[in-house]
């Protein structure tokens, strides 16, 4: 009886550790869906928010969509690092819903955001809750899973934000009102309602509740060296990748002929730069097992750079090799995303990962914010979208040569 009642005990145990993954998965997709669903609308929607019937210049472009981006990505910060913080406090899976839930309302009410000063607001809000699902689902999941399998779970975890992209190129296609493309934020309202009714709490957390007289913090001389490190490399990343998926969809728009609107260009390239993303994310463990880490980083970064120099150097008008040489770039970013989602959170202690974690995935976003915001200033100094996207590569450099130096 005693062996029925504890294989009853387990099975419930594994049922309610895919529930919560599953759960996971759906809120992390969706992360994906919103943190570029604005860069695929942006060149339609800034337009009416401006109050002008007349299509936006390019310089007006980079103008106001930096301010979209910028701020989105500061909440991002802000959201990563705060809430990293909190779920330290008051466990993985009331944070989990929390921030869940904030992205998701955020997300709904730009349906009906009658400006873009209200639009930089809600967006704000929007990159908090990101920051925060794609911090603490990554540490949740890390601690409720066994560790054999561990790598591979976070890996496929790491996978579903570029699905998310896919899922804004398909959006895209599917919708032209760019408001009504926002109503996808109830899918993570109602995910949050889920993760707080059926996800079961991180054991590892329950452990450390422990009262001690000197907790550990992240600055302590044990956990300085791979905050520094991990941080500068993650941030890289990070400046790189996103000033790059942000703006490639409008880039391309000014590749297109005078009068052409572009909506089945810029999908098709936010789903490759998904589907890329997927296809790296899904290789990204499998190299790193037949490579290590850190040969597998450095030869994603270069492949990065290359690819970079390709796409932003070679084409001055829109053909159909923009579509494959995209295709490399996202796939590099996939490989480096998975690899690094699975590395840091482990380069830590249970009681402080959520917060040091956080910090690795989100100091450099202020400089991230800070480089996007700028993007119109490049623009207009480097001569055009082109050469300012080629600026974003030199992140992967920097993250190329402080990966080569570790140890």
């Amino acid at each position: 009886m005693e062996t029925l009642e504890l294989a009853n005990v387990e099975a419930k145990g594994v049922s309610n550790k895919w529930l919560a993954f599953g759960l996971c998965v759906v809120a992390y997709v969706f992360s994906g869906t919103v943190s570029t669903l604005m860069s695929v609308y942006l060149p339609v929607a800034i337009p009416e928010l401006k109050g002008s019937a007349t299509p936006a210049t390019e310089a007006q472009l980079g103008e106001i969509g930096a301010y979209v981006s910028a701020v989105f990505l500061y909440g991002w910060m802000v959201g990563g690092l705060l809430f990293g913080v909190v779920s330290d406090r008051i466990g993985r899976v009331k944070s989990l819903t929390l921030v869940t839930a904030l992205y998701g309302v955020s997300t709904c009410l730009v349906s009906i955001v009658p400006d873009w000063y209200s639009l930089m607001g809600l967006r704000f809000l929007s990159g908090m809750g990101i920051g925060g699902v794609l911090l603490i689902s990554t540490v949740y999941i890390s601690e409720i899973w066994e560790v054999k399998s561990r790598a591979v779970m976070l890996g496929i975890l790491a996978v579903c934000f570029p699905v998310g992209i896919v899922t804004t190129g398909s959006l895209n296609l599917v919708f032209s009102d760019w408001r009504s493309a926002f109503g996808v934020g109830i899918i993570p309202v109602v995910v949050a309602l889920l993760i707080y009714l059926l996800a079961p709490e991180s054991e590892k957390w329950r452990g450390t509740k422990v009262v001690t007289n000197k907790p550990e913090s992240i600055f302590d001389q044990s956990n300085r060296s791979n905050l520094i490190s991990g941080s500068v490399i993650f941030g890289s990343v990070l400046i790189g990748l996103w000033g790059i998926f942000s703006w490639v969809p409008t880039w391309a728009q000014t590749l297109l002929a005078a009068g052409e609107n572009g909506q089945k260009e810029r999908g098709l390239i936010m789903i490759i730069l998904g589907m890329g993303g997927i296809t790296g994310g899904i290789f990204s463990g499998m190299l790193v097992n037949r490579f290590g880490k850190k040969k597998s980083l450095i030869g994603t970064f270069t492949t990065v750079v290359i690819a970079g120099c390709l796409l932003f150097l070679t084409n001055t008008t829109f053909t159909n090799i923009i579509y494959v040489e995209t295709a490399l770039l996202a796939f590099g970013f996939g490989i480096s995303q998975g690899a690094l989602s699975s590395y840091i959170p482990e380069l830590f202690p249970v009681s402080v990962r959520g917060t040091a974690t956080g910090f690795c995935f989100n100091v450099g976003r202020f400089f991230t914010a800070t480089a996007v915001f700028f993007i119109g200033t490049l623009v207009s100094f480097l001569g055009g979208f082109s050469n300012a996207l080629l600026v974003f590569t030199i992140p992967f450099v920097v993250a190329l040569i402080v990966t080569a130096r570790s140890k």
